[in-house]
């Protein structure tokens, strides 16, 4: 009992602090001026706390806690809602509860409860909300109790070791047809890959149909029957595209974390109707790298992911990645300290062969692009989004280190210079910048796509 009682007198609240000072000071007075009423009621002022201190210290309980959340993986700037069952697992009937749940700061305030004489063997449902401002793993709980007298003068505080896990992944922007890579498997690498397979005089072919690819004229065929024909679409035996995403973390303008709740991170324009646009250019190549990654493994690709530390692999460590792999790996990705592209150009030259790369990076060097322009020196499908880093701070969101007007203008000059190189190499480019959609980008490299692919003459 002295444990118990020595910590519930050492969890005085305001309240109780403030009747022990009253009691003390008549007590002093009482003596002190030899008034007997004055010190009886200092001996009940000072009794009371204590008498409050036993009978919390007396309390007896058995909780159970069950948190049902829902949904369990929630994208970014959307939130998710917690259904926390408390349970009386004692015979007798609880006293007054008030119950906390701790929360990490990224996903709002913690909510506070307060259950009253729960029967034993009862369950109290208790909801609430979290937003998930911020990607990444976190877990919800522990709860804390506290017990509380009726005056209110003492409280007993224990926390539990529960915890139920939620992770916070990228958005994913739905993309429309084409764009790098073809659409399910179609053209591009993968149909030349299935040739390779089954062998140039095994093609099916049909007659041509406005808008067919020409690069998929079979000229055996044509020649044979004197139209042209087309090799028809087929699944490719193995399609394979890879991404590489540029995490430096001296190529992006990051955003400083903030106080807790939704406002937490710093209102940024973004693209018209977007209510939650990336904070940062780090957080648009996420949410880049998640639709894009996300539409290629939909249509079959068998898709490899290399950041400036490696691969991202999956579960089982070999293979491509799937949609909710993928968007899990990239809930916890953070920029990296490399100052090189070379590791990352080094791995995607094991890992993609001659599969389409799609390519999004920050601000990229003419150095870094030398590398991995000589990496991918054969014929391609490649494309390349370029981020205009200067513009998310132009759009006035709080980063860690500010940008003058000639770090802008260099930044600038430093994006057309790569996109002229890329190019200049075969690559499909466009640029984006902090109020450039993940689909409106999509749009464009398709019909950079589909205009490289119609030679003159042909009508689009």
């Amino acid at each position: 009992m002295a444990g118990p009682l020595r910590t519930a007198l050492t969890s005085l609240t305001l309240r109780g602090r403030c009747l022990v000072a009253a009691g003390l000071t008549l007590l002093a007075l009482g003596a002190l001026l030899g008034e007997r009423p004055l010190v009886q009621i200092a001996v009940f002022l000072l009794a009371l706390p204590l008498l409050s201190a036993v009978a919390v210290a007396r309390q007896r309980f058995r909780v159970g806690v069950r948190r049902t959340v829902t949904p369990a993986r929630v994208p970014r700037g959307e939130g998710a809602d917690v259904l926390l069952e408390v349970t009386n697992a004692d015979r007798r009937t609880g006293r007054l509860w008030l119950l906390s749940e701790q929360l990490p700061a990224e996903l709002g305030r913690s909510p506070g409860f307060v259950v009253e004489r729960l029967p034993g063997g009862r369950a109290a449902a208790l909801p609430y909300r979290v937003h998930g401002g911020r990607r990444g793993r976190f877990r919800l709980g522990p709860l804390q109790l506290r017990l509380v007298d009726p005056f209110g003068l003492v409280q007993r505080t224990t926390s539990g070791s529960d915890g139920t896990p939620l992770v916070v992944v990228p958005r994913v922007r739905p993309l429309g047809p084409g764009g790098p890579a073809g659409g399910h498997g179609g053209g591009g690498e993968g149909a030349r890959r299935s040739i390779a397979v089954h062998g140039e005089d095994d093609v099916s072919t049909r007659a041509y149909r406005h808008g067919d690819d020409l690069r998929k004229v079979h000229w055996r065929a044509t020649a044979r029957t004197g139209e042209l024909m087309v090799r028809m679409e087929e699944r490719p035996w193995r399609a394979q595209a890879a991404l590489l995403l540029d995490t430096r973390v001296h190529a992006h303008l990051l955003v400083r974390a903030a106080g807790p709740g939704p406002a937490a991170t710093p209102a940024v324009p973004g693209p018209p109707g977007d209510p939650a646009p990336p904070p940062d250019s780090l957080e648009w190549l996420v949410e880049a790298a998640a639709s894009i990654g996300s539409a290629l493994a939909r249509r079959g690709s068998a898709l490899r992911v290399v950041t400036a530390e490696g691969e991202l692999r999956p579960a089982e460590g070999t293979g491509g990645l799937g949609p909710t792999e993928l968007l899990d790996r990239l809930a916890v990705l953070s920029p990296t300290r490399g100052s090189s592209l070379r590791p990352a150009v080094e791995q995607l030259r094991r890992v993609a062969g001659d599969a389409p790369v799609v390519a999004v990076l920050g601000a990229v060097a003419p150095d870094d692009l030398a590398e991995l322009l000589a990496a991918r020196s054969g014929p391609h499908s490649d494309v390349a989004v370029l981020l205009d880093v200067a513009s998310w701070a132009e759009a006035g969101g709080r980063t860690r280190r500010g940008l003058s007007a000639t770090a802008r203008a260099h930044l600038a000059a430093q994006v057309e210079e790569s996109a002229s190189l890329l190019r200049g190499a075969g690559w499909q480019v466009t640029v984006a910048g902090a109020g450039s959609s993940v689909e409106a980008v999509w749009a464009e490299l398709a019909a950079q796509r589909g205009t490289a692919a119609r030679p003159a003459g042909v009508p689009a």
